[in-house]
């Protein structure tokens, strides 16, 4: 599961509790600390919690910063994480911050639930589609951020992307990644979900085997749909040796969407609120089969670029 649940001696109550810590990856310390409490809170979220009674603040400050970059970089990086925990309706209320010869940041989220209030992973039946919240592709827009400062790494995909495409592409990975998945797994009681894991350091393939692995029918997960932030997909064509992996789901995401098995009279209509209250889609990615357990994606998935029309001053 994505959060341990432990219950507690109280009647009726469960303790739900997740930690999770990773390296910054975006230049701006305050999307990232943002970038960071998503990320923690994305592990209750799958579960279908919505509340968060408490977060903790985990950081590790590098010893290779000067004072002064310390005192700018560290407080934007809180503040960041402390807003969207505010926007989550939870607060921090205590963390560790060390020094450490490279920059971490992380958190734990805690909350204390009604069994009803849990949505359990392993219910998935024959029948059911999958749904994926958040598009694909973060890793990858991230990386060629950076290869815009290198000549080597550039120009072995100059001719696919200009550099103003790969800053969009950059800047609609920081809104996903920042944007919490709270809607979508409150939106999950309402249509009924089976099951859910939220699409992280494992790639979409990863996360949905290890969904698959844990379901209590014999079934089989099949993705047919790779929604993808627009331009990554023929930028991956074009890296050497398949560096990312994402057309084979291996590529990984952080702050990724929740990938949710739903039954199929109710996915679309899932779909469709997500858009109405947020303004952001989510894709019918695939379905559930009877079989052993496993996932896999198909020799040629449906590519779906997100968004499929770029439109000047809109990142979406």
């Amino acid at each position: 599961m994505d959060s341990c649940v432990i219950p507690l001696r109280f009647q009726s109550l469960s303790l739900v509790q997740t930690t999770d810590f990773f390296y910054p990856l975006v230049d701006d310390p305050y999307i990232q600390g943002r970038i960071t409490c998503a990320n923690v809170l994305s592990d209750l979220y799958a579960m279908g919690v919505t509340e968060c009674d408490n977060m903790l603040m985990l950081l590790g400050v590098s010893s290779r910063l000067s004072q002064k970059e310390r005192d700018i970089i560290v407080p934007l990086l809180m503040k960041g994480f402390s807003d969207l925990a505010v926007e989550a309706g939870t607060s921090i209320q205590g963390g560790q911050t060390v020094v450490n010869p490279w920059m971490i940041c992380g958190g734990v989220a805690t909350s204390v639930v009604h069994a009803n209030e849990i949505i359990l992973p392993h219910n998935a039946v024959e029948g059911d589609v999958l749904v994926l919240t958040k598009p694909l592709g973060t890793q990858i827009a991230v990386n060629i951020h950076q290869w815009m400062d290198d000549d080597d790494k550039w120009l072995s995909i100059k001719h696919v992307i200009t550099k103003e495409e790969a800053v969009k592409a950059y800047q609609r990975a920081m809104s996903s990644m920042a944007r919490l998945n709270r809607t979508a797994a409150r939106l999950m009681h309402k249509y009924n979900a089976h099951g859910c894991t939220d699409v992280t350091g494992f790639g979409l393939l990863g996360h949905a085997s290890n969904l698959a692995k844990i379901q209590k029918s014999e079934v089989s997960f099949v993705i047919h749909n790779l929604p993808i932030i627009a331009k990554m997909a023929v930028v991956a064509k074009h890296i050497k040796n398949d560096m990312f992996g994402l057309h084979k789901g291996s590529s990984a995401e952080t702050s990724g969407g929740l990938l949710i098995a739903f039954p199929r009279t109710s996915a679309a209509a899932y779909c469709q609120e997500i858009e109405k209250e947020e303004g952001t889609r989510a894709w019918i990615v695939g379905v559930v089969e009877s079989g052993d357990r496993t996932a896999r994606i198909i020799d040629k998935p449906r590519i779906i670029d997100v968004p499929n029309k770029d439109v000047e001053d809109q990142l979406w």
